[in-house]
């Protein structure tokens, strides 16, 4: 099974899909499914009934889950998308950026 090298609190960039180019935080990380939910990216209309914390209900718009193969981690040195390798530093697995080499 593959592994996911996103994390929460990484920043990405969209590659493909309707918000291609988009740059955002990641919110939350779903690693079973293999999705991501970005800041800013991916929303949707929800309709919510009233309840006791929302009186009016409606329709509400927030962020959907996002597949990771359409993500590309961000690195801000460079100023471009990255991808995540990881390497063993004396038994313990950190993430490293494969271009610069630079702990993430």
């Amino acid at each position: 099974m593959n592994k996911m090298r996103i994390k929460k609190g990484d920043t990405v960039v969209v590659i493909s899909g309707e918000y291609k180019g988009k740059k955002g935080r990641v919110l939350k990380s779903f690693p079973k499914d293999m999705k991501v939910i970005v800041e800013s990216v991916n929303f949707i209309k929800k309709h919510t009934r009233p309840t006791q914390q929302n009186p009016q209900g409606g329709i509400i718009e927030k962020e959907a889950p996002i597949h990771v193969s359409n993500v590309m981690l961000y690195n801000e040195k460079l100023n471009t998308v990255t991808k995540a390798v990881y390497k063993s530093d004396g038994g313990k697995r950190i993430r490293v950026c494969k271009k610069t080499g630079d702990e993430i």
